[in-house]
């Protein structure tokens, strides 16, 4: 009795050995998966790989949104399906999404609406999606900091912004682990705002006025900081409230010291309102107003109409990348026209179309095929985004740092505008600057 006991157990212990082993070569996860803490998002034959978007893709600020959800777009129609890399060919813009490791690329669109509750509730939605890969966002960094930013890093999954330009996003106090941006930092931008009021306006007073949002007050804060380095003066520094329709009080506020220069780094809706006002403002009649990349929209210019010409806009250089311009010139612009019908309506569709790329190059480095099945794990994957250096796109040369800034420099220009029929082409001004000083 007691050898065939024993005979049971030693036969149970060889079959249980057996299965594990063949759920080991067949079934379980690869040790990359395991050791990760967040898993690996897990890919079947035949299903795609998904990209999240948390975009602005509604109300008075979509043209910014939807400009950077159609560089997205037209990164994965670049790839090459897996037919055309078998045959060595490169990627085209022919409508059809390419292919990495014969899996072709979809998305979940989700709307940042350039808020925090927006932001919340995109990055959640994201989230609770366990087949999205990583994520193209947010447009504004009120959307993002402390918000979509956390939500998405606790989750474990790569964010990376086209447009976020905030400060704080990426200063290391605050900055989430799983976060990058392809946009310049304002350090930048404000800076470049306050050379051009400066030297090139002859201004040595200037007043700001900011909505409360991570963006404006960041930008209109690095902007004083550098005006008065110069040596100028800043005589009001006040705020408004998005959603506000009535910018008298502010207004009459700043004209009481009239300032040489206005600066408002706000949003479309409440842009146009304020240089329609500020048209009408007696004691700002010699003041110039000056507004930043959140108004360098097509939708800024009908909403603020006649009262934006003579207006200054400051924003990225698009004649001025770095990287491949004849590319952007070309086959990017050609393909962006017949896919969108028009001209791009903001600044940032080419920071989205890097930032895709990057993440589509970060994705060949870790990804894992075990049969038909693809595993892609998340930690490697976010670490593979920041060890980004050296790629080439069409904004420039991406080098991440540890704090999640990938343009470490940036061209920025500041556009005058002649007319409310269309943005300028090119800037009057034009401003290369380095975070590394």
């Amino acid at each position: 009795m007691r050898n065939s006991k024993l005979w049971r157990i030693t036969l149970l212990l060889a079959v249980l050995a057996l299965v594990a082993a063949a759920c080991s070569d067949t079934g379980g996860l690869p040790a990359e998966c395991e050791d990760d803490p967040f898993g690996c998002v897990e890919i079947g034959a035949g299903e795609p790989i998904e990209v999240g978007t948390l975009l602005v893709i509604t109300g008075p600020n979509a043209f910014l949104g939807q400009d950077s959800q159609n560089g997205v777009v037209l990164a994965a129609d670049y790839l090459p399906t897996a037919a055309e890399a078998e045959a060595g060919e490169g990627g085209t813009f022919d409508g059809v999404n390419g292919e990495l490791f014969g899996h072709t690329i979809a998305f979940n669109h989700q709307d940042d609406g350039c808020s925090a509750d927006g932001g919340q509730v995109g990055a959640q939605a994201l989230a609770a999606d366990t087949s999205v890969v990583a994520v193209i966002g947010t447009s504004c960094s009120s959307a993002a900091l402390g918000v979509a930013d956390k939500i998405l890093s606790d989750n474990g999954i790569a964010i990376i912004s086209p447009s976020n330009t905030g400060p704080a996003l990426t200063e290391p106090s605050q900055h989430q682990p799983f976060y990058l941006r392809t946009a310049h930092n304002d350090k930048l931008q404000g800076a470049a705002v306050a050379n051009f009021a400066y030297n090139e306006l002859g201004a040595r007073t200037a007043a700001t006025i900011h909505d409360g949002s991570p963006y404006a007050d960041g930008l209109q804060a690095v902007f004083a900081e550098k005006f008065e380095e110069l040596g100028g003066a800043i005589t009001v520094q006040d705020a408004i409230q998005v959603g506000d329709t009535d910018f008298t009080s502010v207004l009459t506020t700043v004209a009481a010291n009239p300032p040489d220069v206005l600066y408002f780094p706000i949003f479309v809706a409440e842009g146009g309102l304020m240089a329609q006002q500020a048209a009408q403002t007696a004691g700002l009649e010699n003041t110039t107003l000056v507004g930043s990349d959140g108004m360098l929209t097509q939708g800024f210019l009908d909403a603020a109409g006649e009262a934006s010409v003579g207006m200054y806009l400051s924003g990225p250089d698009l004649s001025a990348f770095s990287g491949d311009a004849a590319f952007y010139e070309g086959a990017f612009k050609t393909a962006y026209a017949a896919d969108f019908g028009g001209e791009p309506a903001a600044a940032f569709h080419a920071h989205s179309y890097d930032a895709t790329v990057m993440l589509f190059e970060a994705i060949k480095k870790v990804a894992i095929e075990d049969g038909d099945t693809l595993y892609i794990p998340r930690t490697a994957l976010k670490d593979a985004l920041f060890e980004t250096q050296g790629l080439l796109g069409i904004t420039g040369t991406l080098n991440c740092n540890a704090d999640g800034d990938c343009q470490s420099t940036a061209v920025i220009g500041v556009y005058q505008v002649e007319s409310p029929s269309g943005l300028p082409a090119t800037p009057v001004y034009s401003e290369q600057a380095s975070l590394e000083g």
